[in-house]
């Protein structure tokens, strides 16, 4: 299966290039800009099969991921990133606790146990 274009939306095409599933982005990605303090920030919602959506927070320094995604792999790349869990939006990731922080985002002031909100300038 690829990834393509089918008219106007993505599709997975199979070997037949006349075969093709179409689901219109915005009932799979939802891509939000949030602003906080003045800070913009863009938030990511994909949804999926089966389970909760998988949710990003994207800064200029740093991201914010849902319990979904894998902080350790953040953590051997050397990025800055931070998990926050038992999220389905990206403004439920902002009234939560950090879980799990890298040590490149203990470093930029985004410590386990404080709300994202409250340092989300430092992201």
């Amino acid at each position: 299966m690829y990834l393509s274009r089918c008219g106007d939306n993505w599709a997975l095409v199979d070997w037949n290039p006349g075969a093709c599933f179409t689901m219109e982005s915005s009932e799979l990605v939802r891509v939000k800009k949030i602003v906080v303090g003045g800070k913009t920030l863009t938030g990511i919602e994909v949804s999926l099969p089966n389970s909760p959506p998988a949710v990003i927070l994207i800064g200029e320094k740093g991201f914010a991921m849902c319990g979904l995604l894998d902080i350790q792999a953040a953590e051997r790349l050397g990025v800055a990133a931070v998990k926050v869990s038992g999220v389905r939006s990206v403004e439920d990731m902002l009234g939560k606790e950090i879980s799990d922080a890298t040590v490149k985002a203990r470093e930029q002031g985004l410590l386990k146990g404080v709300k994202l909100v409250e340092v989300v300038d430092k992201l």
